[in-house]
């Protein structure tokens, strides 16, 4: 069993995003691996699966790997639009997906989260189109936007209810974000409490160069520790982005009583308080993160 500050830091925090590049898998092998995980001994680490609405057609025939004990949580992803018209089709037609799905499989299907790109134009106004069609929800809401454009959105979903989705990498180098941007989005999330989730790029555990995108690969040790250490001690952009920017292992300790980055430390009490705020992150992978850990002697 991993020890409890490390246990409190991954707690349900891998969303399993194994339809999207660069694993790219079919739905039936990638049901296949979440009915898996939820029965594996390490489904504590693990979110919901990321599944976008219009699969969920295809999904009612592959749902007898499921039964009430073992339940596929979903998080629903909606489709980018551009004009506003688009934007409010596009919820309707999620609401109605969404209460239709969960009707015909109670029990079996849950769907606690929704994540989607805003369109263009003011935040607001979305917001308000958002609330008045999907109100009558239950669904934690994660909201996309670029990373030049993080912390302007995510003072504007300050008060909400609302959470923010930050893109944090993809297949090429262009796709990933600076430390700095990611540092700006996790300060502002916090002073604002605005939810945080990520996705995308954080295969492995500390900050590392990967010859397949051509250049550095943000670590989800790094951004989940920097984000509940960032709010729990005020840091500022700069002290975030430093601990962003660490790819040293040596740097981060765990232990029953704390986890240690440098000289800074936070108790599982603490961070899972904090991971109210820095909730989880889209993998393609639920296995590469359990070997890099294991490989660093964090995990058995």
């Amino acid at each position: 069993m991993p020890v409890a500050s490390l246990r409190a830091l991954l707690a349900h925090a891998i969303d399993y995003a194994g339809l999207f590049p660069p694993a790219d898998l079919a739905l039936e092998p990638a049901l296949q691996n979440q009915s898996s995980y939820v029965r594996s001994p390490d489904n504590w680490m693990l979110g919901a699966f990321i599944l976008p609405i219009g699969r969920f057609a295809e999904t009612r025939t592959q749902l007898a790997r499921f039964d009430t004990e073992n339940p596929l949580q979903i998080s629903a992803l909606g489709p980018k639009t551009g004009k506003a018209a688009e934007f409010r089709s596009a919820l309707e037609t999620v609401a109605e997906a969404t209460k239709e799905f969960l009707s015909e499989h109670k029990g079996i299907v849950s769907i606690g989260q929704f994540e989607m790109p805003l369109p263009r134009g003011p935040v607001a106004k979305s917001l308000g189109v958002a609330r008045a069609t999907l109100g009558d929800l239950a669904l934690n809401i994660f909201w996309e936007a670029p990373p030049d454009a993080a912390a302007k959105t995510i003072e504007a979903l300050a008060g909400s209810g609302s959470g923010f989705k930050l893109r944090t990498g993809g297949v090429t180098a262009d796709a990933f974000p600076s430390g700095a941007q990611i540092a700006r989005a996790l300060v502002t999330a916090a002073r604002h409490r605005v939810p945080i989730k990520f996705t995308a790029g954080l295969h492995h555990p500390i900050l590392k160069f990967h010859d397949s995108v051509g250049t550095k690969m943000h670590g989800f040790l790094n951004v989940l520790g920097a984000g509940v250490l960032a709010a729990e001690h005020r840091w500022s952009e700069t002290q975030t982005q430093e601990m962003l920017a660490d790819e040293d292992p040596g740097s981060f300790v765990f232990d029953e009583e704390m986890f240690r980055w440098r000289e800074w430390k936070i108790s599982p009490a603490q961070i899972t308080q904090r991971r109210q705020l820095v909730t989880s992150l889209g993998s393609c992978s639920f296995d590469e993160p359990r070997e890099y850990l294991r490989s660093l002697c964090l995990f058995e």
